[in-house]
């Protein structure tokens, strides 16, 4: 078993045409995982784990607030692999520090838990802003697309529990899937709402009836989605309207 997992306060990082095989029914064998990082590019990888394929982050509640240093111009492109139980790319929740400015494109994800997770807790604070996801292939995927909360997991008892994490400004769009099993799952905090959610161009097939979308906490916008998406994203608004801004 080789893994990436973890690095941290590096800058200027190119990983590329890496293959990691880990145990599939393992925990905490994340693929690789820039953490508090900048200008991190990962490309044309292969990666089969027990835990996220990447996982960015930047650091654990107080611990990571007090040291501030974000991940942010994080670029991961033409990546695929499968993870029974995890994600294959995850944003958080380790993120007080702040993730800012990534850039996920041409991920191919198969016989996974999910495709796309970001992931946060109250205690957390920080941020995760400007996120594109873009271009996705998935197969045999039981949730395709996930925001969650509550990860309840905390380094010790002293941690802020009135820290909120803010979350805006994400876009995910070219999306296909097939042999989906449940809608997507998008569930902000209440007092932190996600905001600026867009989601554009999805596909999503072989949901069994009803398909329907579970949102509680987030505002945007979806265009051109299917199975049709929760009310939060009919209302319209911001959501698809504010273009890049992240690297490319």
């Amino acid at each position: 078993m080789v893994t990436l997992d973890l690095f941290f306060f590096l800058s200027d990082v190119v990983i590329k045409g890496v293959t990691i095989l880990a145990p599939l029914h393992s925990p905490n064998t994340d693929g690789i995982d820039p953490d508090s990082s900048t200008n991190v590019c990962i490309e044309d990888c292969y990666i089969e784990s027990g835990d996220d394929l990447v996982a960015v982050k930047s650091g654990w509640d107080q611990f990571g607030t007090s040291v501030a240093r974000p991940s942010s111009n994080i670029v991961i492109r033409r990546l695929s692999g499968t993870t029974p139980t995890c994600s294959g790319v995850g944003i958080g929740s380790e993120m007080s520090g702040g993730v800012s400015d990534v850039l996920v494109e041409d991920l191919h994800v198969r016989d996974s838990a999910t495709a796309v997770r970001i992931k946060t807790d109250r205690g957390r604070g920080g941020y995760i802003l400007n996120i594109t996801i873009r271009g996705v292939a998935m197969e045999r995927v039981r949730v395709p697309i996930r925001f969650s909360r509550g990860a309840n997991d905390h380094p010790d008892g002293a941690y802020d529990r009135s820290a909120l994490p803010r979350v805006s400004r994400i876009e995910i769009s070219d999306v296909v899937g097939v042999g989906v099993e449940k809608a997507p799952v998008l569930e902000g905090l209440e007092g932190a709402r996600f905001e600026g959610v867009c989601m554009r161009n999805v596909s999503l097939r072989g949901i069994s009836p009803p398909a329907e979308w579970r949102c509680e906490y987030v505002a945007g916008e979806a265009v051109d989605v299917f199975p049709t998406p929760c009310e939060a994203l009919r209302r319209g608004g911001s959501g698809c309207a504010r273009g890049g801004g992240t690297p490319g």
